[in-house]
């Protein structure tokens, strides 16, 4: 692939600052070390995958919307980017490798995929919103990136040409679907974020065998995948 290349060098550039800053004072604060990480987040141009709306908001420390007008509405129904510093610890704790096959659920506006084709070999994305998945499309070509296949699918479920080196939920869920478990490589991991706000956790589960050995390393809060099951309620 082509990585989408930060040619401009001068550091008075409002964007250049704002990337930096982001680097700097977000993402590495919070225990993103990997310099392979860093330096990625430093060349794939975040703001390509914002809407023009909302590019404003690319290197802020939050959720920022993918459609319609109504930021608040976009952001609880999902349509929205992960907090940049939720993408990059993610990105660090999967360990992606050259030889990765990943499976993607929730292609959102395709940056997540973009940064996990720039390490693996290959990347398949799901995204049950048409309007989001022609966005991934749009902006991962523009991008010149070329080892992601975005999916118009339900994400729940997974995709029927596994099994996968690595999972990514890009969103929370209640509980991790064994239908996504059942499709990782034996040595495979997948990375989803578990819970009911206010309490979530970066969880990630590592295939060996038939055993799936499960750590949860961090809180964090994000919005809910569509159709994934909730907890049923309590009946009186």
């Amino acid at each position: 692939m082509t990585l989408p290349l930060n040619t401009s060098a001068n550091p008075n550039d409002p964007i250049v600052q704002a990337r930096y800053n982001m680097i700097e004072q977000q993402i590495r604060p919070w225990n993103v070390l990997d310099a392979d990480v860093l330096d990625l987040l430093a060349v794939v141009r975040r703001e390509d995958f914002v809407p023009p709306a909302y590019r404003s908001m690319a290197f802020m420390d939050i959720e920022v919307p993918l459609q319609g007008s109504d930021a608040e509405d976009a952001v609880r129904a999902g349509h929205s980017m992960l907090q940049p510093r939720v993408e990059a610890r993610m990105l660090q704790d999967l360990a992606i490798k050259p030889t990765d096959r990943v499976l993607e659920i929730g292609a959102g506006s395709g940056y997540m995929a973009a940064l996990l084709a720039a390490r693996a070999q290959s990347v398949v994305s799901l995204e049950i919103v048409p309007e989001l998945a022609e966005m991934a499309r749009e902006n991962l070509l523009g991008a010149e990136v070329r080892n992601v296949e975005v999916r118009l699918a339900d994400g729940s479920q997974g995709a029927t040409d596994g099994p996968f080196d690595v999972i990514v939920l890009s969103g929370s869920v209640a509980e991790v679907p064994q239908a996504l478990l059942s499709q990782l490589r034996d040595g495979g991991r997948l990375g989803a974020i578990v819970g009911s706000d206010p309490v979530m956790r970066f969880t990630l589960t590592r295939r060996s065998g038939d055993r799936f050995e499960t750590t949860s390393p961090w809180d964090t809060i994000a919005p809910r995948l569509v159709n994934f099951p909730e907890p049923s309620g309590f009946t009186f």
